[in-house]
């Protein structure tokens, strides 16, 4: 399940990209849609416009759920606890010993090299 689902996020993505890539940005730089009126309203250049936004946003909604789709399998295949609350403690933990500390009237002791 996960594997169509993978696949589908990835036609769906590059769909989207496309179609994003079509439209007519407002200098109309890499717009390549609209072309010319002569084939009736839906290529029209406000046609194609009204049809290239539609299908952006249906693209967009499926990419969205595919991908919470995916997200989905992928929790529900985990095993980690839900919370840190939840968790056992792995056991005491190690205590060092405190070393004591020198009195004020002593020097500390420093190594003497032979």
């Amino acid at each position: 399940m996960q594997t169509v689902l993978l696949i589908i996020q990835i036609i769906v993505a590059v769909s989207l990209i496309i179609v994003v890539l079509l439209q007519r940005s407002e200098g109309g730089a890499l717009g390549m849609g609209g072309g010319g009126s002569g084939l009736g309203g839906l290529f029209s250049p406000r046609g194609a416009a009204d049809t290239l936004t539609r299908t952006t946003a249906i693209l967009g909604i499926l990419f969205f759920l595919s991908s919470l789709g995916l997200t989905v399998l992928a929790l529900r295949g985990s095993t980690a606890p839900t919370s840190i609350l939840d968790t056992q403690p792995a056991g005491p933990a190690k205590v060092l010993p405190l070393q004591p500390a020198p009195k004020k009237d002593q020097k500390p002791s420093v190594p003497s090299t032979p």
